[in-house]
């Protein structure tokens, strides 16, 4: 039941709770790898909330290096804390250089106080602070300051092994600093992604900008300091950032009753933050626009990163709870109804949003939550807000000052070198990787194909169902332990026979990394050749991901999907082991290598094989499944070119013959996520065509589907193709080396399917069969004399002259599920083994 709770006895709520959460919340307690607490200026250790800060004098892990005088002072009478009770001032430009241990996201904490028994006048002292990448704070005084001390949290992802954070200060004066945290964060904590609003987008990017904190809220919670959070943040009570006060009411439960979903930890908000929210104080009020508002002053000239949290504690049963958030004045999430999208009640969830300051140049930013008007119940909630400030063009996050006008000549120069020496090490490395690549081609080509020994794989709902105790590996004689519920899902490898497939995991047999994990080059004991997939633990794919792979893969079968081989499951490792693409992933023939570039027939030929391959999943069962994830690295070529859709992780089932759509969360890849299911939530076999339609974009264009280096309409290849296609112009952005080497007929129809594809709404898409048909069509007015007569219309007309073969739903291939044999094989060998994946038993493959 959930308890009400008016503002005021949040303490007492406090009282009673809070040590049995903290004593909760300290077993999941992060600990970070670096960790640095410096007390600048200090003569011994000061203790604030629960942490220990050492004197800067104490070089033992971090060096400082000073242009020119620096002092200390310290006061114990007039400090608001502990930290800001001494101080070390600065004559000339300073810097602080950091061992990191471990690369990746990290915060930099900063306090300033200028203290007033000093015998110097700091309130005028100015303040620039930078990094070797960033300006964090530019030319700041305490004269037009309203505060008494300044607290800045950073959040910068450091990609060498250390940091140096450089003070300057400005026209002779002098500068300062009381205290420092440098302390590394878990990498997951602030994704690549996020959803960016006007226009409504995917945005990706983020791994490469710095953060700073500007606001972080415990909504109808109380304050949570550094000492009750795994990570050192501090959490305030939202009421004084309320529009109105009346219009939200607080509500609470035990914080033991939440139940973290596994991409969710106590890193990602302490329990308080969840266990507590702000809901609408008039629940099911007639006037559906009345809203709760949160007001928050911010600086205009930059576009900030909001997570916004949500955890459904006040309804007593699913789907009840359905609103709207609101953004500015833009409606960034609508319809949002937490039960759906995390399966349950008093489950923890977050939505990242970015978004410029004000939609009508206003100082502040909104956020609002309200009822949405079909909902049964007219509520809304809220538990926790973080407004992060996003580092501008100038990679800066205070003025527009790049880093390297503001630094002393002489680090200027040290940044050239270190420059210089990074691109003469890159250059030298990828001449490395292409003879290291060169010699594996080379060693491959030598090496004789071989057959399979062990048994053939049962498919799914064959009768020739295995049991446990039939699941043995040939190497060990032993049976398996088998954590999966069935074991008809192919072959069980002990891990060490994956050991000794990859030599221990060798970096130098490394064929890419996922979202699952990464992969690897392997060769079995008879010398078949295979890719390992290893689960990483840390991913946001696991368990799920992993028995959605084989139990998907296990039911399909052909020629253009990537087979199964076995898997293993020991000793807490998730590894799927497949047949080995020997030309890999797609993505790699239209760039970022030095690979030979496709013709356009080429390119054709291979699109047109993963679309036989998607047609085959959407029609080739009794009830379709929809990839979800399809993408240029998701399609694997064989030694032949061959097409073929790989990664099944994200799989789902589509919908019943009585239904249009799958409601589920959204996942996939950004840049190629069908926008009207990263809006509505509800996924059809049209999610996976408007996938599609932006890699024959990629196909055509040779670049990434988001590229946020460009100008602002060139970052999504799928509106920045669209514009160029409607103007009949698609050969203006096409790969160049494709210019006088494709037939315009075929260009034509081949823009034209991509255009359908991406249509905005899926009920205006075409399905996979008929964008397979129109590939073919183009395939065929390539290899047709340029001089047929092009159509006079829009239409698919067949032009006189050029025989079309008739579409087969199935591509002539058997489908085995549900026990139901579809389809025709051209091969008699895979006639007679229908029951089974036909390259275990023939050498020559699919």
């Amino acid at each position: 039941m959930v308890e009400m709770i008016p503002v005021k006895w949040v303490s007492l709520v406090v009282a009673v709770f809070l040590g049995g959460f903290l004593l909760h919340c300290s077993n999941a307690e992060f600990s970070p790898v670096d960790n640095y607490l410096i007390a600048c200026g200090s003569s011994q250790n000061v203790s604030l909330q629960g942490r220990i800060f050492v004197p800067d004098s104490e070089q033992s892990s971090f060096v400082l290096k000073t242009q020119g005088n620096s002092i200390t002072s310290s006061s114990k009478s007039s400090a608001p804390s502990p930290i800001l009770q001494s101080v070390r001032i600065f004559y000339g430009p300073a810097s602080y250089k950091f061992k990191i241990q471990q690369k990746g996201r990290h915060w930099i904490r900063l306090y300033f106080y200028p203290l007033a028994d000093s015998s110097h006048n700091l309130q005028s002292a100015t303040i620039t602070v930078v990094t070797e990448d960033y300006v964090l704070l530019n030319n700041f005084s305490f004269k037009n300051y309203n505060s008494s001390y300044l607290f800045k949290e950073y959040s910068v992802n450091v990609t060498s092994e250390s940091l140096t954070l450089t003070f300057i200060p400005s026209n002779n004066s002098a500068t300062f600093v009381n205290g420092i945290e440098v302390v590394s964060v878990p990498d997951q904590l602030i994704s690549d992604q996020a959803l960016a609003l006007t226009p409504l987008r995917p945005f990706s990017g983020l791994s490469a900008l710095a953060f700073e904190t500007v606001y972080r809220l415990n909504m109808g919670g109380p304050l949570i300091t550094p000492q009750n959070d795994t990570l050192g943040r501090t959490w305030e009570n939202d009421e004084k950032y309320l529009h109105v006060n009346s219009s939200a009411v607080n509500v609470s439960i035990n914080p033991a009753t939440l139940k973290y979903p596994a991409a969710l930890t106590p890193e990602t908000a302490p329990n308080w933050v969840y266990a507590t929210a702000e809901t609408m104080g008039n629940a099911n009020v007639a006037n559906l626009d009345f809203n709760i508002t949160w007001v928050f002053p911010v600086d205009p000239n930059f576009t900030y990163f909001v997570r916004l949290h949500f955890c459904d504690i006040v309804s007593l049963s699913m789907n009840s709870l359905v609103f709207n958030l609101f953004v500015n004045s833009d409606i960034a999430v609508g319809s949002l109804d937490l039960s759906s999208l995390t399966g349950g009640l008093a489950i923890p969830y977050y939505k990242d949003i970015i978004s410029n300051s004000s939609s009508d140049s206003a100082d502040t930013l909104t956020v609002s939550v309200g009822p949405d008007n079909m909902a049964d119940v007219t509520n809304a909630i809220m538990n926790g807000l973080e407004i992060m400030k996003i580092s501008n063009d100038a990679n800066s996050l205070h003025g527009f000052s790049p880093v390297e006008h503001l630094l002393p000549k002489s680090s200027k120069k040290s940044k050239i070198w270190i420059i210089v020496g990074l691109v003469v090490g890159i250059v030298g490395a990828l001449a490395l990787v292409v003879f290291c690549y060169c010699c594996m081609i080379s060693r491959r080509s030598k090496t004789p194909h071989q057959g399979h020994p062990w048994l053939s794989l049962p498919l799914y709902g064959n009768s020739q169902t295995m049991t446990k105790g039939s699941t043995i590996s040939q190497k060990s004689g032993t049976a398996s332990c088998i954590s999966l519920a069935s074991s008809n899902l192919g072959r069980f490898f002990m891990f060490q026979e994956i050991m000794e497939a990859t030599n221990k995991f060798d970096e130098n047999l490394l064929l890419g990394v996922g979202g699952f994990g990464r992969v690897y080059k392997g060769t079995l004991d008879d010398g078949t050749k295979v890719a390992v997939k290893r689960g990483n633990p840390r991913s946001e794919q696991g368990l799920a991901e992993f028995r959605t792979e084989i139990e998907m893969l296990s039911k399909l079968r052909h020629r253009h999907l990537v087979s199964l081989i076995g898997y293993c499951d020991e000793r807490s490792e998730m590894i799927l082991v497949y047949e080995y693409m020997a030309n890999g992933p797609l993505r790699s023939h239209l760039y970022g290598s030095e690979l030979p570039s496709l013709s356009w027939k080429q390119r054709l030929e291979i699109c047109i094989g993963a679309a036989r391959g998607l047609h085959y999943l959407h029609t080739g069962a009794t009830q379709s499944i929809i990839h979800r994830d399809v993408k240029t690295t998701n399609i694997l070529l064989d030694e032949n070119l061959v097409a073929k859709v790989a990664d099944f992780g994200l799989s789902k089932t589509g919908p019943a013959l009585d239904q249009t759509h799958v409601s589920t969360a959204v996942k996939g890849s950004f840049g190629y996520l069908d926008p009207e299911y990263f809006r509505r939530q509800q996924l059809t076999e049209k999610s996976d065509v408007y996938s599609f339609g932006v890699v024959l974009m990629e196909v055509l264009c040779t670049r990434p589907a988001l590229n946020p280096v460009l100008p602002r309409e060139q970052v999504n290849i799928a509106e920045w193709a669209m514009i160029w296609q409607k103007k009949g112009m698609l050969d203006q952005i096409m790969d160049p080396k494709l210019e006088g080497k494709v037939n315009p007929a075929s260009l034509k129809k081949f823009g034209e399917t991509a255009e359908n594809c991406l249509a905005e709404y899926g009920v205006d898409r075409p399905t996979m069969g008929d964008v397979l048909w129109n590939l073919e069509y183009a395939l065929q007015l390539e290899e047709t004399s340029s001089a047929l007569t092009e159509p006079d219309d829009n239409s698919t007309n067949h032009i006189p002259g050029i025989p079309l073969t008739p579409l087969e739903p199935f591509d002539n291939s058997v489908s085995m599920i549900d026990g139901v044999t579809s389809g025709t094989d051209d091969d008699a060998e895979d006639v007679a083994t229908s029951a089974v994946f036909s390259q275990l038993v023939n050498p020559r493959g699919r």
